[in-house]
């Protein structure tokens, strides 16, 4: 057979699913390659991760016998605003194509030396702004070892919601620190859930920079504790521990400046991410630009920052923000 393999979402990131089709389909002995115009195939893969917001999708008509579509891009739908997982979708591939070994051939130059997986499916949080609970249920399971789609390489990529909210995870960072390979955990990782083992192993494990969410107000407590047990154990530079703190979503502005403050205190680098962008308040984009130049958010307060042309600082712009959190 000639399977045609189409990604959705371009060629800027690896599509796993389309690495294990690919991986599926070789050993049976059939021809693989990325769709061609006007070529004809017995059967086309099209895939796609995200939803419309991150991609514009235009459906082709493919010179097929058969065409199958799949991924969570094509299960989520906006409604009210929000993008809704359906449930009566199923974007998920076979166990006997989703366990295989990806082709890595596919994209030779993204993962040059760098292995892409999952070690975990699932998430506790249920947050409002993300599908992983309503696709991959509201608990972090563990659902594969490294060697399922590791072999060797420098760099692990792991793309799993929430490593730490599993509990296998010591038995998963043991087998990342083993691996001697670099890590990147590409999601925050959820500071509730660390303690002295969790920050034992971590620190075993090759990290360039390490990603913590700090996302809502009702979990302050407990991330704080785990950001606070992280920063004293952890043998990382400062700034090479990255808080994501998101804004615009259901916090006022008092509540974005207390995060960020109580990030700054414990000694890590505050991250902005804003919910919508078109959509913040201009404060929050003046707090997003002020922190995430790392040149400007050392060099002056928040407060001192002076954002345009006129010559004014923030707390002179913005008065009565000034006062509520000072």
């Amino acid at each position: 057979m000639l399977i045609g393999l189409y990604d959705a979402d371009g060629h800027n990131f690896p599509n796993l699913p389309l690495m294990k089709i690919s991986a599926y389909h070789k050993a049976k002995g059939d021809l693989v390659e990325f769709v061609t115009p006007l070529l004809h195939y017995d059967r086309v893969y099209v895939s796609r991760v995200f939803g419309d917001e991150y991609t514009d999708f235009n459906d082709i008509a493919f010179n097929a016998d058969e065409v199958f579509y799949g991924g969570t891009g094509f299960a989520i739908k906006v409604v009210d605003g929000k993008e809704v997982f359906e449930k009566n979708s199923d974007p998920d591939l076979p166990p006997e194509i989703e366990h295989i070994y990806p082709d890595y051939s596919l994209y030779p130059e993204l993962t040059k030396d760098t292995a892409y997986g999952f070690l975990t499916r699932g998430c506790p949080n249920n947050c409002g702004f993300c599908i992983i609970s309503q696709k991959e249920g509201r608990q972090s399971r563990k659902v594969a070892d490294l060697s399922e789609f590791w072999n060797g390489q420098k760099h692990i990529v792991l793309l799993g919601a929430n490593l730490l909210a599993c509990r296998d995870r010591i038995d998963l960072l043991k087998q990342l620190a083993q691996s001697g390979a670099k890590v990147d955990f590409s999601q925050g990782l959820d500071a509730r859930f660390v303690n002295d083992e969790v920050c034992f192993w971590l620190n075993k494990i090759k990290i360039d920079c390490v990603h913590f969410a700090f996302d809502l107000m009702e979990n302050t407590a407990a991330i704080i504790k785990g950001l606070t047990l992280f920063r004293k154990s952890s043998a990382l530079r400062d700034r090479s521990t990255i808080v994501y703190i998101l804004t615009n979503y259901g916090t006022s502005f008092y509540e974005d400046w207390f995060r960020v403050n109580e990030v700054r205190k414990i000694g890590l680098m505050p991250d902005i991410r804003i919910y919508r962008k078109s959509t913040a308040p201009r404060i929050v984009r003046d707090l997003q630009r002020w922190c995430n130049n790392r040149f400007i958010y050392r060099s002056c307060d928040f407060w001192d920052y002076v954002p345009r042309a006129d010559g004014k600082k923030i707390k002179d712009i913005y008065t009565n923000e000034y006062e509520q959190c000072k």
